[in-house]
């Protein structure tokens, strides 16, 4: 469910944790914060119209990136560029935060092909 925070911003509870959009004023980029809760994970997805920047601010994640896996520590960053397969878990006992960077022409939340869904998403 989309809602707005105290601060008026676009926010959304996830079956994996929550979003806050914390800039969505230019055509060419938008940028989130996202948690993700300790023992869930983001669909396995690709996307046609975005690349992604992720920075980790806290908590281990361990990120999917075309069947490649990665463990990312805060301060840590991957790019995901348009069409890779990518998801973010957290198999840690606190919440993973991180910063998204998206780039490119077309960012609704339509713009996800999920191959992969632990809560019965994937197309």
């Amino acid at each position: 469910m989309t809602t707005n925070d105290a601060m008026g911003r676009e926010y959304s509870e996830r079956p994996w944790g929550n979003y806050t959009v914390l800039d969505d004023s230019a055509p060419n980029y938008k940028v989130k914060q996202i948690v993700v809760t300790p023992g869930k994970r983001l669909s396995y997805q690709t996307h046609k119209f975005r690349s992604e920047h992720w920075f980790i601010i806290s908590g281990h994640a361990t990120v999917v990136l075309d069947g490649a896996t990665i463990e990312l520590d805060p301060g840590g960053s991957v790019d995901i560029h348009v069409g890779q397969a990518h998801r973010c878990e957290n198999m840690g006992t606190d919440p993973v935060v991180f910063v998204e960077i998206q780039t490119g022409t077309y960012f609704g939340e339509d713009d996800i092909v999920r191959l992969e869904d632990d809560f019965g998403r994937a197309q």
